[in-house]
């Protein structure tokens, strides 16, 4: 295998989007897809194992959240480069996704061409976002977004309380104790300065973290 060759991961679960994106890699110069996996929590145990140069993945992952597989990734790799491949084209979850660390941020729904397009300019060290999303609106900020910085578990608990999930279920869902749910929903009122659920609700949905 060539030195300049781009080591990839896809991280899918959906077979049909696996096999194109690999019938798509296979037949350009320059990659080769070194792994395969289908949960989000399998994602970092897989760029241990395979040391890939590439990621490309989905957001609406089974096992653990896209942005949290992002933000995990980069927090141990950081020269790594993701790029998201999704159908959701929520601009907030395209803002919050790159903010985490992708590189680019493709639809499902778009052509090979641009998917090649984005390849190219992630190869050239440039970020990409497909053309069909509003740039602008990806862009700006919200007011407050700027001094946000919540950890993976406090996105993963601000997620279950935008689904109205209670403290006993949260930690029921994430295997913790329900005193830590609570000290850890105190930061998250402390830092995005909400004080019901309904106002944390609102923060995930401006910080990309409430959809799927």
């Amino acid at each position: 295998m060539s030195s300049a060759t781009k080591r990839v991961v896809l991280i899918e679960d959906h077979s049909l989007i696996s096999d194109g994106v690999k019938q798509l890699l296979s037949s350009l110069p320059g990659y080769q897809v070194v792994g395969e996996v289908t949960d989000g929590l399998e994602a970092y145990a897989a760029c241990q194992r395979m040391a890939p140069d590439l990621v490309l993945m989905d957001l609406g992952l089974p096992g653990m959240d896209g942005i949290d597989v992002i933000c995990q990734l980069k927090q141990r790799w950081p020269e790594l480069k993701i790029m998201v491949l999704t159908a959701n084209s929520n601009e907030h979850r395209a803002r919050a996704a790159l903010e985490a660390g992708a590189i680019a941020y493709i639809l499902k729904k778009s052509s090979q061409q641009t998917l090649l397009a984005a390849l190219q300019t992630v190869t050239a060290g440039r970020p990409f976002v497909d053309p069909a999303l509003d740039q602008q609106q990806i862009s700006e900020k919200p007011s407050l977004d700027g001094t946000v910085s919540l950890t993976v578990r406090e996105r993963q608990i601000l997620k279950l309380i935008a689904q109205a999930l209670r403290n006993r279920d949260i930690a029921e869902n994430l295997k913790i104790t329900i005193k830590t749910v609570e000290t850890h929903r105190l930061n998250l009122m402390r830092k995005l300065n909400a004080h019901s659920a309904v106002a944390l609700t609102n923060w995930a949905v401006r910080l990309g973290i409430h959809d799927n």
